[in-house]
């Protein structure tokens, strides 16, 4: 009879293999286009090849940027973490970074936000308006 660990276990190899299918499905699919786009022919053996790559990097990758939350103290991984990833490749940096600053241009202002922006007239004092001095 199976414990229920290693039934576990095998849920988890199941939707790791179901994953890794799903990923070089879609690298094979990403790589023809690109070969149809540019007038191209690629071997299927170097599809293979590029999608495993692929798969490697991206796995990696996953576990870098859970090591870089971890180390922040946090429990989720944030965009800054997928940047200071891939901080070994000038340009992937640079689009990550414009996508990420699209992305805060175009989502609207939290409550939290909103408050922070808006300082009421009275509370915008210097610091010479908030010392008073007393007159000898």
């Amino acid at each position: 009879m199976e414990s229920n660990v290693e039934r576990g276990e095998e849920g988890e190899d199941s939707v790791s293999e179901l994953l890794r299918d799903r990923f070089r499905l879609c690298a094979i699919s990403i790589a023809e286009a690109e070969a149809k786009q540019n007038g191209m022919e690629i071997s299927p053996l170097i599809v293979a090849c590029v999608s495993d790559l692929a798969l490697k990097y991206a796995r990696q990758m996953a576990k870098d940027v859970e090591v870089f939350a971890r180390h922040a103290g946090r429990k989720s991984v944030n965009m800054e973490d997928v940047i200071l990833c891939a901080h070994r490749n000038d340009n992937l940096t640079s689009m990550l970074r414009s996508f990420s600053n699209n992305l805060k241009a175009k989502e609207p202002l939290s409550e939290k936000q909103k408050k922070r922006k808006k300082i009421p007239q009275s509370d915008d004092k210097t610091a010479a308006d908030l010392i008073q001095v007393a007159d000898p």
